[in-house]
């Protein structure tokens, strides 16, 4: 005890101190075989990858090379195509124009049809002082003979599949209820306009449904005039294409009777 005593604190601590260092050490050595074994095995499965990847990054390359040329040599022989191509389109957007689907504007002219306000007599007909389905049907077919290119009333285009049906003090076009006054908008060549005018159709119904029952009808010529697009579904549910007379007789489906 006394010898212990005897010993000073600075050796004490220098002995721990080499003590540590000394664990530290040979957990280090202990731990460097392990790793370079761990990077040893797995260096030669990473260089196989990194060789699969570039193969398979060299193969891309050739693929793109080869689809370029492919592209190069359609484009080459393809100005027919292309001719081909862009008429489809024209004839395609013509179709589209004819069908309503494609809003336009242009010059063209107004027509606006109003009930009439005079005293209907007490043997008359109510209906026959309001503007009726016939009235805005005569319209159309008289601008469509015109050369109108583009109709529309209160804003519904008339497409080929158009109805225009009263219902009650309305109309129904396009599935869509339409309350007087009417505007008839037409969208077509400059001449528009005068050749409505000019129309014997136009200028009898006008006389008959004015004169004889105080419908009034006007009529305008802006600058231009917007058509809007058919909003509408296109798709016909109860048709179906007609047979090519060069087929061959259709045959009745299986239980059913031919005719």
């Amino acid at each position: 005890m006394a010898r212990l005593r005897a010993i000073p604190s600075w050796q004490i601590t220098l002995g721990v101190a080499l003590l540590a260092l000394g664990f530290l050490i040979a957990a280090q050595l202990a731990s460097e075989g392990p790793r370079v074994r761990y990077t040893t095995q797995e260096r030669t499965p990473l260089v196989e990858t990194a060789n699969e990847l570039q193969s398979q990054q060299d193969e891309l390359k050739n693929t793109i090379l080869q689809l370029r040329a492919q592209i190069q040599a359609v484009e080459g022989q393809g100005p027919g195509s292309a001719d081909l191509v862009r008429q489809l389109n024209a004839e395609l957007q013509d179709a589209r124009i004819a069908a309503g689907l494609i809003a336009l504007t242009g010059p063209g002219i107004v027509l606006q049809l109003e009930d009439s306000k005079a005293p209907v007599p007490p043997d008359g007909n109510q209906s026959d002082y309001l503007v009726g389905s016939r009235d805005i049907r005569t319209v159309v077919e008289q601008l469509w003979g015109a050369g109108a290119e583009a109709i529309a009333v209160n804003g519904e285009r008339i497409t080929p599949t158009s109805a225009i049906i009263d219902v009650g003090s309305s109309l129904l076009v396009n599935s869509a209820y339409l309350t007087p006054p009417y505007q008839v908008t037409a969208l077509g060549p400059p001449a528009l306009y005068d050749e409505l005018g000019a129309s014997p159709g136009f200028v009898d119904f006008v006389r008959a449904r004015s004169e004889g029952y105080g419908i009034r009808v006007s009529l305008a010529e802006p600058d231009s005039v917007d058509m809007p697009a058919f909003v509408g579904t296109v798709t016909l549910r109860y048709s179906r294409p007609l047979a090519s007379p060069s087929a061959g007789p259709s045959t009745a489906p299986s239980g059913t009777p031919g005719g």
